[in-house]
């Protein structure tokens, strides 16, 4: 099997999880940070598309300095976070595919031809990490709504 093929599918799989828990949120704020989430999946997929044919760059993403300023922005609307505690297991159903979409690029990064590509998969695996880290940020949000938006530090958002 063509790992370039399986992970463009994960990738897909990715985009279209994220695009459906985006739908069932009711919070505009969690909403965009799903659809920014679906556009990483998206922007893997393209990477990976490319690297079956050769070795691609892939650009550094912005994706937790986006969902910062989402946050921030929720703070100074002052929304609330009326979210459904049941969406919780979604989002760790998301965060369950995040770790295991990490560890299969970590694993094949061992296995390519060039170090190019090993680069980008160990680069890929880096940032479905930071997916990861981002998730628990929501799980924490969701669970704690009235003290997580208060954290003027965004201590939970430095990971890198």
């Amino acid at each position: 099997m063509n790992i370039f093929r399986f992970a463009m599918q994960m990738e897909k799989d990715g985009e279209n999880f994220y695009r459906e828990l985006a739908k069932k949120s009711i919070n505009t704020g969690i909403r965009q940070i799903l659809t920014l989430l679906a556009e990483e999946e998206v922007r893997h997929f393209q990477v990976l598309s490319q690297m079956e044919h050769g070795s691609p760059e892939l650009p550094d993403t912005t994706v937790l300095n986006d969902v910062k300023n989402v946050f921030a922005q929720m703070q100074t609307d002052g929304n609330t976070l009326d979210l459904q505690t049941d969406q919780v297991d979604l989002y760790r159903q998301a965060q369950d595919l995040e770790k295991k979409s990490q560890d299969f690029y970590t694993e094949k990064a061992q296995e390519v031809e060039t170090p190019a590509q090993k680069r980008l998969l160990e680069k890929i695996a880096a940032e479905e990490e930071r997916h990861y880290f981002l998730l628990d940020n929501i799980i924490e949000l969701v669970s704690r709504p009235e003290t997580w938006l208060e954290n003027a530090e965004w201590r939970h958002l430095d990971k890198y």
